[in-house]
């Protein structure tokens, strides 16, 4: 391709795989996919080092950060996450979830990571592995063409100048911007779940000691919960996940302030936060829950965000979206290999792409229910239940690790507590319906899109 500079000229390339987004899914493809040999151009609209929230991830994520030969990259700027702490307003404990306890004994800790240093790695791989990327790359137009041969995408640079390339293959893994998904009208609202989120960086904020000092916290409160993931660098993030209604009542309040007040509303976080320092901008999200109506067509995939999003409760974003990228790249070697296999390979990956959303969303779409969170505060191993559920916050759910006779069994001691206390229960379900209905909207379409 010849580099063209000014604003009015346009430009030409071809490649076998276009991937659109370069967060972990895309960069992950495309590192995936060049490794196959394949000629990959990776479009990203932004300049890596970007700002992104989702600073945790699962153990899980470990063994595809070394099939990508990144793991030692990662383990520079993490900090080491051995478990997981719930915090409740309406107990008086607080409940520990250590990974080494899950039926896998081999996936004991994770990391937490700045997502800017994290999605850097990811990107900088994929373009050693000679997948070209292009940063400050904005896709504008994806055109499928008719002989089915693949598809035209036009994108807008930096600079001003237009480029089209022509893909055999499209990748979606543009994120929350879901842009297949907005083209094809497939996006629709998780009626099931309806949150938004807050947050922003903090400095000396109260830490835990030895190897919890790593640990995830997720504190309860009146209006949905909190997070609070430490960084390698000593800085803190904090964001509350808030139901429609309570972000309603921001009104005219400056972010920051909204921010400041909804932590007062829950007194553990708070003193953790005494001496803390605000360090970023505030920023917010809303409408958290989504999934398109496909996650393929018969020369492109949905990846990631651009597919479905799930509240981040259990910190499952980043893993995903590396899964989604994996299950995606031999997907596309299959199809583009052995075409007449091509049918049953986009089969397999839809039933793949609905496996982690499925798992993670009926604990997320009970999170807030008493019954759940009794179990989760004072849990028992009977029958393994507890090994199973650590399964599930470490992100072991894609039948590495058979967990599904023990996790039966665990729904099926919520559903007894949940009929042993049915006036709590409908109470609790009767709430729930009506902290999840969509209200006047309190943030803009753009707002929507900056949580991953």
């Amino acid at each position: 391709m010849n580099s063209l500079s000014t604003s009015s000229a346009t430009s030409t390339s071809d490649c076998d795989v276009l991937i659109i987004g370069g967060g972990p899914a895309g960069s992950s493809a495309a590192a995936l996919l060049a490794d196959k040999g394949y000629a990959v151009t990776l479009l990203e609209k932004a300049h890596h080092p970007r700002f992104h929230i989702g600073e945790s991830l699962l153990p899980a994520n470990l063994p595809l950060l070394e099939k990508l030969g990144v793991a030692e990259q990662v383990r520079a700027i993490g900090m080491e996450k051995w478990g997981a702490e719930f915090v409740s307003p309406w107990h008086n404990n607080q409940q520990v979830y250590e990974f080494a306890g899950a039926l896998d004994k081999s996936m004991p800790m994770a990391y937490q990571v700045r997502r800017s240093e994290f999605d850097e790695i990811l990107i900088r791989n994929a373009s050693r592995k000679n997948a070209r990327v292009v940063e400050g790359c904005q896709v504008q137009d994806v055109v499928f063409l008719d002989d089915n041969t693949g598809a035209e995408v036009t994108a807008s640079h930096d600079d001003g100048h237009l480029e089209t390339v022509r893909a055999r293959f499209v990748l979606d893994a543009s994120g929350r911007d879901t842009f297949l998904g907005n083209q094809f009208k497939a996006k629709k609202r998780n009626k099931k779940h309806n949150s938004a989120a807050i947050y922003g960086h903090f400095s000396e904020v109260e830490r835990h000691e030895g190897k919890a000092a790593g640990h995830i916290t997720l504190y309860w409160f009146d209006h949905g919960w909190f997070w609070l993931i430490p960084l390698a660098d000593g800085t803190t993030s904090i964001g509350a996940v808030i139901w429609p209604y309570y972000l309603k009542t921001r009104k005219n309040k400056s972010l920051e302030q909204f921010l400041q007040e909804t932590i007062e509303l829950c007194a553990p976080l708070n003193v953790r936060l005494k001496n803390a320092q605000l360090t970023s901008a505030v920023e917010a999200t809303g409408n958290f829950a989504y999934q398109c109506d496909r996650s393929h067509g018969s020369n492109y995939l949905l990846l990631g965000d651009a597919y479905s999003f799930i509240d981040p409760v259990f910190s499952s974003g980043v893993l995903l979206a590396m899964q989604s990228a994996f299950v995606g790249a031999e997907t596309v070697d299959q199809c583009l290999r052995n075409p007449k296999q091509a049918k049953a390979a986009l089969k397999k990956f839809d039933k793949a792409m609905k496996i982690g959303p499925k798992e993670f969303s009926w604990f997320i779409y009970r999170i807030t229910n008493p019954a759940l969170r009794d179990l989760f505060m004072g849990p028992k191993n009977v029958f393994r239940v507890k090994e199973a559920v650590l399964s599930v916050l470490a992100g072991d759910v894609f039948g590495r690790t058979d967990i599904r006779g023990p996790l039966r069994i665990f729904r099926g001691i919520y559903y007894v507590n949940s009929l042993l206390n049915m006036k709590r229960t409908f109470k609790a379900w009767k709430m729930r319906k009506s902290n999840i209905q969509v209200v006047a909207e309190a943030m803009n379409e753009k707002q929507e899109k900056k949580v991953s």
